[in-house]
Order: structure tokens, then sequence, then C-alpha cells
């Protein structure tokens, strides 16, 4: 039988001679290839990622990268029928492998759209606002995120072989990391299809991605202060990993994502006949049946009220009665195998020690009736339901890793929530009920212990992505057993691989590194308007300060009138007078503001196409009738649009009165064109 080639050093590569591990097709169990990374020398791959892909990813700036995550998953997303026909060989339904394969190129999806929308085009991306450190305003310190030099290595489960690799892959490619891939063994060759199709796009640079297909050797060995490993696996083998000695001693930066015993609560509110009550039911047959039950964050622990306990068992065991088992080229199968017989017999094992604390109510762990495949030589397994007693200390601690969940009663809010925490850290956990403050008490008092916590309720339910599906706009991973770590969460997962310094200097060094304009560096002001510069020829920096122009009362009164806004603290004197902040009638705050915006505009045609918005507007200073008003406009960042005849500008905008108090500040956003557009 062949061995599965790797990909590494820009090359595919095949053991000669090596007897490997096998891969078995989890429907028929007829073996499909075997793994092995004999003769592959692991520290010549890792300084491959390190020399070839990190400088090539760092060349491009965010958005560029986003560009190229964007195509990537374009081109999956046209082959991804050549990915659903593997995927069938792991055990996985059509719906199962749409799970996988176009849930993670949604992640690609997602992180190409949040690097253009809210990472710089150009420049490092900066943490926060500038912090002064200095009463006169010549020294100051900022918050700078700069990518790892080094390779993020991911070590992956067998339940998800698409959606892993690439939910890992995201972040760190838009941070400028590369990176190397190494599969679970069951599966390991539809990821294996995966990056062969990533290969064969050719938009990713050199060395961005590495695959291995087999053993990581002595990879771990060969990594260092800049590298990063990230984990989804079980509890066991992630605190074997996490003190690997070289990890420990050179401080590799490592995540978990653990197995872990995820909960779903239906509330007291939730009877038969309500939406929630269904809600819940239908949940939790889902969970066990996606998948076959293979996801980290499905439901193991079913906690009802005591008094609902028989009615959601027994609904629950009419619909798991409707579900078919056996090949996933059958379409009228509903749940496949799991991913193999190794698989088969660990759940069985687990099973094994439920049982002894709880009754199976539903399914046979021994035997299950299939449909257009052998029950014994594929991997399948009956949907099991068990039915236990919440005092167990088995159902707290004993994860079957396959279509099997158990129904558990609780008494009262505060019990709920302290047996939701006995599951020592969980993925995700579920609150079903329509009573705000009961999920207001489980939420906060179960979240401490949860990474994600879903509500459902008839307000949400058509809508609602489910208790089993990460979003990659939000954190993967929970504390304790869950594995203490995180992934994805949007922006956080391309923080995680990128280093957070603290740059502290003088406004004007402070400009130049950053390449965004900071409060107290220099301001160029010319005769000519910057609202006439096209967006190359802008600089950080370029000013244009506009006024005096007082404020009277006779304009405070038009503006009442005009817009409708009449407050007392306007127009009425004695009311005024009274009020402790103003102490005499005021003009409107956007009344200056609209006046600034009179100041500093240039109002014929030219480069700038249009304003956006205005951020962090805030009032300082109440304006007194007869006040003069100064504006200072400068241009604060310059982001071009690679894909566009325009880029966006960012001002700072200052005004102040007579005295040269701050009256307002704010950004004020505009589209700049370019030249040549």
């Amino acid at each position: 039988m062949s061995v599965l080639s790797s990909y590494v050093r820009g090359g595919w590569v095949t053991p000669d001679g090596a007897e490997g591990r096998p891969m078995a097709d989890a429907v028929t169990g007829e073996e499909i290839g075997r793994l092995a990374t004999d003769g592959i020398d692991m520290a010549a791959v890792a300084e491959y990622a390190r020399r070839t892909g990190g400088p090539a990813l760092r060349e491009l700036s965010f958005h560029q990268r986003a560009s190229l995550l964007k195509a990537l998953a374009g081109y999956l997303r046209e082959h991804r029928d050549e990915l659903y026909a593997v995927s069938a060989r792991t055990g996985a339904t059509r719906g199962d492998a749409k799970f996988d394969v176009d849930g993670g190129i949604g992640v690609l999806q997602v992180y190409a759209s949040l690097g253009k929308r809210e990472l710089p085009a150009s420049g490092p991306w900066l943490d926060g606002d500038l912090a002064p450190l200095s009463k006169g305003g010549t020294f100051a310190g900022q918050h700078v995120y700069t990518p790892l030099h080094g390779v993020a290595v991911q070590v992956n489960a067998y339940n998800f072989p698409c959606w892993g690799p690439l939910e890992k892959l995201a972040p760190a490619f838009l941070a400028g990391v590369p990176t190397i891939i190494k599969p679970a063994t069951p599966t390991a060759f539809l990821t294996a299809e995966l990056v062969r199709l990533i290969v064969e796009s050719g938009l990713l640079p050199d060395g961005a991605v590495q695959f291995l297909a087999g053993s990581t050797g002595d990879l771990f060995d060969h990594l260092g202060e800049q590298d990063l490993v990230s984990f989804t696996g079980s509890a066991s083998t992630a605190r074997r990993l996490r003190t690997h000695p070289v990890l420990a001693a050179r401080a590799v930066r490592f995540t978990a994502e653990a197995d872990s015993l995820n909960c779903s609560i239906l509330g007291p509110d939730a009877t038969p006949g309500t939406p929630e009550f269904d809600l819940y039911v239908s949940q939790l047959v889902t969970e066990m049946t996606v998948k076959a039950g293979q996801k980290c964050t499905a439901i193991r622990r079913a906690f009802v009220p005591s008094a609902l306990v028989d009615a959601v068992v027994e609904a629950v065991r009419e619909k798991l009665a409707q579900v078919v088992v056996g090949d996933p080229a059958d379409p009228e199968v509903t749940m496949g195998a799991l991913a193999g017989l190794e698989q088969r017999e660990e759940v069985r094992r687990s099973l094994k020690s439920l049982t002894d604390a709880a009754e199976v109510v539903f399914g046979d762990p021994e035997h299950v009736e299939v449909r257009g495949a052998d029950a014994e030589r594929g991997a399948f397994l009956s949907p099991v339901l068990l039915r236990g007693s919440a005092d167990s200390a088995a159902v707290h601690e004993v994860e079957a890793f396959g279509p099997v969940a158990t129904v558990l009663p609780y008494s009262s809010t505060a019990e709920v929530v302290e047996l939701a925490a006995r599951g020592q850290g969980s993925l995700a956990g579920s609150v079903v009920t329509a009573d705000p403050e009961f999920a207001r008490e489980v939420v906060l008092g179960a979240a401490p212990w949860h990474g994600r916590l879903l509500v459902l309720d008839r307000a949400d339910a058509t809508e609602s992505t489910g208790h089993g599906s990460p979003m990659p706009q939000l954190v993967h991973g929970g504390p304790g057993r869950a594995g203490g770590g995180e992934e994805m969460g949007g922006l956080r997962g391309v923080a995680h691989h990128m280093q957070r310094s603290a740059v502290q200097g003088s406004p004007d060094m402070l400009s130049a590194i950053t390449g965004r304009w900071v409060p107290g560096s220099a301001r160029t002001v010319t005769d000519e308007h910057p609202f006439r510069k096209y967006l190359e020829d802008l600089r950080p920096g370029d000013t244009v300060v506009g006024g005096p122009r007082r404020v009277t009362e006779a304009d405070v009164a038009h503006f009442a009138e005009f817009t409708g806004d009449t407050f007392y603290a306007h127009l009425d004197a004695e009311a005024a007078a009274a009020n402790p902040f103003f102490g005499e009638r005021v003009a409107h705050g956007y009344l200056v503001v609209s006046f600034a915006a009179g100041l500093f505009v240039d109002p014929a045609p030219g480069p700038v196409l249009a304003n956006f918005g205005v951020d962090n507007l805030r009032f300082l200073t109440p304006v007194k009738f007869d006040d003069e008003l100064t504006i200072t406009l400068t241009a604060k960042q310059l982001s071009p649009r690679a894909s566009a005849a325009y880029g966006e500008v960012r001002w700072d905008a200052e005004v102040v009165n007579a005295k040269g108090e701050p009256v307002a500040k704010y950004d004020v956003l505009t589209l700049v064109a370019k030249r040549d557009a």
C-alpha cells in the first residue's frame, strides 16, 4: 500500500521503504494508504518556513494577505466537490462534509474580510491609543503588533480534517506567519487532498504552508522562541505536549483546544409544548448525530429540570428512532460512521464506564442496523442516549467521543450552575430558555468554566448557528480540561501570532515608526489645501487650519429652529443658568462641528470624493455666545485600497476657542482618489 506524500521545502516527498501507519476507509474498513515521515529533516522543514515562508509573507501587507485568503477561499469553493468525495471515506455524510469543508472555507472568507476591514493597509498594526507619558507632551508610548519570525505548527484532530487546518491557517497567514500542518492519522488522507488543492492553486508564497503526512518526529526539538504550536485533540496529549522540555525551556507559544464535557441546560420554563422545549430536543439530537457525535463541542451532558426528564427522554428517543445509520453515499442515510474502528472501540470503552453510572434509554453500543454497509467492517455505532444521576462522578469526567449524550436532572438554578462547572472546563455550553433572569444567572455563573455560551430561544432560533458551531468571529477554546487556550476570536487569533511591544519615544519618532501622525508630532502646513492632493501625494501630518469664526446668539437660534433641537441649554437663559455644567446658554455641539466643517472644507471638485464618517467625537468645553472657533485638521492615517480607485484617509480634527481651549476632538473619515484612477 502506498505511503502518503508530505509537502515540505517546496515539493512533495514520499519516504522510501517506510512501512508507515495505516489509514482505513471508515465505511468499508479497506486500507487507503499509510503515513510516514521517515527521512524528512524536520529542522530543515522548520527553517524553510522561517527563512522562505516568513519573509515572503511579511513582505506583503495585511490587505495583500487578506486578498490571497479570499482568493484561496474561492479556489477551494470551486473544488469542494473533490473534497466532499474524499470526505465520504471518513464516514461523513454530505451534510457532515459541508460542515467541515464549507466551514473551513468560511473561516478563510471571514479572515479575508477582517483583514481588509479592520487592519491597516500599510505599516504596523497598532494596539490601542497613544499613551501620554509626560506633562509637556514630548514623551509618549504606543503598543505595536509585529509578526513573529517563526513558524506556526498545527497538530490537528481527526474529526475535522479540513476545518481544523483552515481555521488555524487563516489567522496565522493574515498575521504573516508560515504554517506546518500535521493531521491526525485516521483522516489524514482528506487533509492531504486539501493541501494538494492549496498547492495547486499557486496562490500562496513558497514556504507559507507545509504538510507532514505522519509523525512530527523530532520537529519540536527544533522549535524556538519565535515559534508557535496550536494543538487540537485529547486533554492527555495536550498535557504531554505542553510540558515538552524544548517548548517549556524556550517559552514556545502553545495553545490547546481539547476534549470537553460540554453541557446544554433546559430552563424550567421550557415545558412540553413550548418552542424552547422543541428546540432543546432537536438541538440535542443534532449534536449527537452530526459527524456521528465526533465534535469537540458536542453536547455530552444534557441538564434537565427533574420534573421534565421523562418528557425530554421520550422526545429525544422518538427523534433518534428516525436516524438512519449507514453508508454516507446513500441519500437516505442521516448518520455515517465514526472515523475508524479504533475510534469506535474507544467510544465503547467510555460507554462501559458511563453505563456503570447511567442507564441506556436508547441504542445498543454493541449492535446497530446499518444501511448499505457492513456493520462490523465499517466503524458504525448506534446513537446512544443515557439517563443518569448528576451525583455520579463518571458523567462529569468520562467523555464518549461519539453519538452519545446523558440526560441528567437538576433541581435549582444554583445546582445546575454547579453541575456545569463539574466538567472542569468546557469549550461550549448552551442554555435553552425564554426566561431572561434564568438565562442571566446561568450564563454569568457558568461563564468562568466555558469558552462559549449560547442562549437559545424562539427569538434567535431561525438564525442561530447552533450549540456546536464555533464561529471565526468568536473565540474557540475553553478553560481547564478544555485546554486553556483560544483560537480564532476574530482579530484575537491574528494577535496570537504576533508580538505586542510597547514603543516609547517622542511624538515625531512614534509617528515615523508607526506611519501614523500622533498628537504632538510635526504638522505640515502649505499654501496647497490638503483636499487638493491625491492619495499618493498626501502625507501624515499634512494640515489645514481654518478660522476663526464667531458663534453668535443668532447662529444658535437659527440652528435650533432649522434642526428642531430646542434643548433649553441653548435657548432658555434662566434654565441654562441653573444648569451646574453650563451656567449660561451655550451653542449646540453639532453646530460647532458644522461650523468646523465649513472652516476646513475645500468646496471645489477634487480628489476628496466623500466624507463617510466621524469617529470618537467628544465635546470638551462648552461654547458660549460670541466665542470664536478655530479648527486644525491633520492627515492622521492613509489606507490605500489595492483593488479600488481610492483610499481612506483619517484626519485628526481639533476645534479650539479663542483661549486655545479644546472645544471638540474627533476623527474625520474621507475617501480620496488615486491620481491615475
